[in-house]
């Protein structure tokens, strides 16, 4: 386990907190469950398209968010860490993850959640529970639209590199941050 303790069920059971942000929205902060499962789908292939699509080409688009996900591929990946979900108003607006080597592989806000908090929230919410678990860095493959993302938060580029991915090449940056 790379530096660090396993996550509690109650470091888990923390993440439930709200977080205020400027402009009065209330982003809450809970543990993943598998309800969660077709909604989280949901918000990826939405973010992906809607997103990240400003950064990357069609096929690209295609390739990273293929229409027909494996969701039992998904649901053993949610459930294997960590996962967090942040909602504003009672509704999914976000998630992420955390692995016990400080590996964050997934944060995704929802298309329409953009620019209110949610990827900083839940950001706080990791880097807690990393230094809850004495780790020393947290790090990332950041896409070229997330990249801007992780760099407010304090996280820096390590290294550009291209991904092959279902016949594509994507660009993305491993990123780190010191705790």
């Amino acid at each position: 386990m790379a530096g660090g303790r396993k996550i509690t069920q109650g470091q888990l059971a923390q993440a439930g907190q709200a977080w205020q942000w400027a402009g009065m929205t209330v982003v809450s902060i809970r543990p993943y469950t598998p309800d969660d499962l077709d909604t989280l789908i949901a918000l990826f292939n939405g973010a992906v398209r809607r997103v990240a699509g400003r950064d990357y080409t069609p096929a690209q688009i295609a390739a990273w968010a293929p229409g027909t996900p494996d969701r039992a591929a998904w649901a053993a990946r949610l459930l294997g860490r960590p996962t967090l979900v942040a909602e504003i108003e009672g509704v999914i607006a976000g998630f992420s993850d955390l692995e016990p080597d400080g590996h964050i592989d997934m944060l995704f806000v929802d298309a329409d959640h953009q620019g209110r908090g949610v990827a900083g929230a839940l950001l706080d919410r990791i880097e807690t529970m990393a230094r809850d678990q004495g780790l020393a860095r947290l790090f990332t493959e950041a896409s070229i639209t997330a990249r801007p993302v992780f760099e407010h938060r304090g996280f820096h580029v390590v290294a550009a590199q291209d991904v092959a991915l279902r016949g594509q090449t994507l660009r993305n940056y491993r990123m780190a941050k010191a705790l």
